[in-house]
């Protein structure tokens, strides 16, 4: 019953939010043009419920700013004025009202990750057992500062207690974490381990080759999603999950 009620709010707002939100939505469009130039959606594909692959949308953050060689600039480089100020209000995250529409998304769930960062999950990490969302228990609990220990321990522990007035007490609580402007990437700063494959690579738990080997994994199906619809349409990351974490213990804020 709660699933059901789930998805229909979940429709309902953000329907409704697109709506009252049309002309600040067409605003954004055209200043993200303005500053940072076309396309005005960022699209890139994330593992979402069970490992499913779908492709997220946000407003563009950043330029298209290469090097003499024609490879991407760093993102402390090409982070624009205007793409700090959307991150940090998280007017960027805007567009994913129309993922929620398809079913991609909700509006309350763990966030999204890379496919270059789920290639690493392990058999103790549950993020991908429920839809992912704009907001979720990790962010209002620190944000991007949380390590992924941190933030998976949160996923699963909402998981576990999701419930209609845990939603409601997450979806109230991100407008004071966005308005505070706390624990945001801006963009600035190129961020250490912001990669979990990164992470695990500095401290030991893979290999360089067990590194190279799944970065090259997590391409090839980012190229065939891309390139492939009826890819698109049935690939789905397979993991065998288990729940592995002390809940008793763990309090929500």
């Amino acid at each position: 019953m709660f699933k059901f009620f789930k998805r229909f709010c979940d429709i309902v707002i953000s329907l409704v939010a697109l709506i009252v939100l049309s002309p600040l939505l067409l605003l954004l469009c055209l200043l993200t043009v303005i500053f940072n130039g076309a396309p005005v959606i960022f699209k890139q594909p994330r593992p979402g419920k069970d490992g499913k692959i779908f492709m997220l949308y946000k407003f563009r953050s950043m330029s298209n700013k290469t090097d003499k060689n024609g490879n991407l600039l760093p993102d402390s480089q090409r982070i624009t004025k205007f793409g700090k100020f959307i991150r940090k209000t998280s007017l960027d995250e805007l567009p994913q009202l129309v993922n929620i529409i398809k079913g991609d998304m909700s509006i309350v769930g763990p966030r999204p990750r890379l496919v270059k960062d789920v290639i690493f999950y392990g058999p103790n990490v549950r993020s991908l057992k429920v839809r992912p969302g704009i907001t979720g228990l990790s962010q209002v609990n620190g944000r991007n500062n949380n390590t992924w220990e941190s933030s998976f321990i949160y996923d699963a522990l909402y998981i576990q207690k999701q419930s209609l007035g845990l939603d409601t007490k997450i979806f109230f609580k991100t407008f004071e974490v966005v308005f505070k402007q706390t624990g945001v990437n801006s963009g600035e700063t190129d961020v250490q381990d912001y990669y979990y494959g990164d992470y695990l690579l500095r401290v030991g738990k893979i290999t360089q080759e067990e590194y190279n080997e799944k970065m090259q994994k997590a391409k090839m199906i980012c190229d065939e999603f891309v390139a492939s619809k009826k890819f698109r349409k049935h690939f789905a990351m397979k993991s065998d999950m288990v729940e592995d974490f002390d809940f008793e213990h763990k309090l929500i804020d």
